[in-house]
């Protein structure tokens, strides 16, 4: 088993993946719709998000500790999420992978668990 957290360059390399997912979240055009579900100010999200992927790839359970148990499809119900914020948030999650020092195994690995939790999450029929 891979301890992903340190692959992932433990807190510090996670934060900096998520600050930069947030940094494209607020600046690509392709990232409008999600962007609108999210506060003005990003801070909250960006300690969320990597409180949450610490817990996640084997690190401390920061999210659980301040949060309770994630239950991200829960949490997530109250957005309308379909193909297009699926997308959309893959799409900030693709290049800020691009972005990291990460190796190209560790990427596609994430790549792949990242696509398949925000499959999930949606919550829309196509063409809802």
């Amino acid at each position: 088993m891979i301890n992903l957290y340190k692959k992932m360059g433990h807190e510090k390399g996670i934060r900096s993946l998520v600050d930069s997912f947030y940094d494209y979240m607020d600046t690509i055009p392709e990232a409008l719709t999600i962007r609108k579900m999210h506060p003005r100010d990003l801070q909250d999200s960006r300690q969320k998000l990597s409180d949450f992927l610490c817990g996640w790839s084997g690190g401390p359970p920061y999210f659980t500790q301040k949060h309770g148990h994630p239950r991200l499809r829960m949490r997530h119900l109250p957005f309308r999420i379909g193909e297009q914020e699926r997308d959309a948030w893959l799409l900030c999650m693709q290049k800020a992978l691009q972005d990291s020092n990460y190796d190209e195994e560790l990427c596609r690995f994430l790549y792949e668990k990242f696509s398949q939790i925000a499959d999930f999450m949606r919550n829309l029929k196509e063409g809802e």
